[in-house]
């Protein structure tokens, strides 16, 4: 982000400041798979395993609402 804010206060041409946050999103989008698919693969199968069906249930839907933004 740092990056970002000084690259808009350099004046830096906008497709470049567009190629950039284009860069940054698809490395968030990255980090946020991976925890998901860890999350989905342990915490949740837990939760099931301990009878927390329906907290395992709204997690995947809370999941899911988030992912569709």
């Amino acid at each position: 982000m740092r990056g970002l804010q000084e690259m808009i206060q350099k004046d830096v041409y906008c497709i470049d400041v567009i190629t950039q946050t284009s860069a940054v999103k698809q490395a968030l989008a990255g980090v946020e798979d991976a925890l998901m698919e860890n999350h989905l693969g342990t915490c949740l199968v837990n939760q099931i395993k301990k009878g927390k069906e329906k907290q395992a249930t709204a997690e995947i839907l809370k999941v899911y609402q988030l992912k569709r933004k």
